[in-house]
């Protein structure tokens, strides 16, 4: 068993530190939330005062943090940047979704130092990190992704090496944009049948034993009541946030620009999402976009 520092303690990163506790790790974990600690310290974690502390003699340090700019401030900035207090023998692990210009810029930054750092961003939702089931998109060397995978093991269920450092961000940013578009695309279709008459589950099950099925309706059903466990049904509560995936959309537009690749429905995804946004729905569930189909 290793020992593990874990920073980011967030509706992600507390489900996943808790499962390498679960697993038998040593897990020294820190987050600005004092909520956030307690909830791990019951988890099984040692709570750790310093991002510093977390990360000092850990064989693994994983970050799960909110953008590319906590990212830079926890390792490259701040009053002790963890980069000048991880173990040349550690390996960094960032799971946080990020730009992946500012992902192969930490990994530059690191080797220059003598670390390994690999970004490793996760799919699968809050639901997928409390069961260790997350999809992890790993950008890195070889020798870097053998020896993350036994610790990703212990959170997830699918590990992909995407390729070298930002693949993994390139990866989650594909799969981002795709889910957008399928869950405006099943909201739309939803919505137009039922103001025809038809019951959402009715066409719901139409669907997805007909060539229309796709995740965002088989197993993440965007209208209320249609299927149990899935925020639609808990007045779009947990899951994932508007928020983010607004976030996530902003960096796919980024690399579209950089790649000069054309994204029409990413794009119009992208729209609809920031004006559910705008309507104060930022803290929602993003499945809630059905409410745009709705005229409420």
């Amino acid at each position: 068993m290793a020992t593990i520092g874990f920073i980011g303690l967030g509706n992600m990163g507390g489900p996943m530190a808790a499962n390498l506790a679960k697993a038998g790790h040593q897990v020294k974990v820190f987050d600005l939330s004092e909520a956030a600690l307690t909830a791990a310290a019951e988890q099984g974690c040692n709570v750790m005062g310093t991002a510093a502390e977390a990360a000092r003699d850990s064989e693994f340090v994983i970050s799960m943090l909110p953008a590319g700019q906590h990212v830079e401030a926890v390792y490259l900035n701040g009053d002790t940047p963890l980069f000048e207090v991880i173990s040349n023998s550690a390996l960094i692990i960032d799971s946080s979704t990020i730009d992946a210009a500012t992902a192969k810029k930490a990994a530059a930054a690191a080797a220059e130092r003598g670390l390994s750092f690999i970004d490793a961003p996760v799919s699968g939702g809050v639901g997928g990190a409390v069961a260790g089931t997350l999809a992890f998109m790993v950008g890195g060397s070889e020798q870097e992704f053998a020896r993350a995978k036994p610790v990703l093991d212990c959170m997830g269920k699918n590990i992909f090496h995407a390729g070298d450092h930002g693949a993994g961000q390139i990866a989650k940013a594909c799969n981002n944009m795709l889910l957008a578009v399928l869950m405006t695309g099943t909201c739309e279709a939803l919505n137009m049948g039922m103001k025809n008459g038809l019951d959402p589950a009715v066409l719901s099950e139409i669907m997805k034993q007909s060539s229309g099925g796709n995740w965002a309706l088989n197993v993440y059903n965007p209208v209320p009541g249609v299927m149990e466990n899935v925020p639609s049904s808990n007045d779009y509560q947990g899951g994932f946030q508007v928020d983010l995936m607004y976030k996530d959309l902003g960096l796919a537009m980024g690399l579209s620009q950089l790649s000069e690749s054309p994204v029409p429905m990413g794009s119009q995804a992208r729209a609809l999402f920031s004006l559910h946004k705008s309507k104060g729905n930022g803290g929602m569930d993003f499945s809630s976009v059905l409410k745009l189909y709705q005229d409420q």
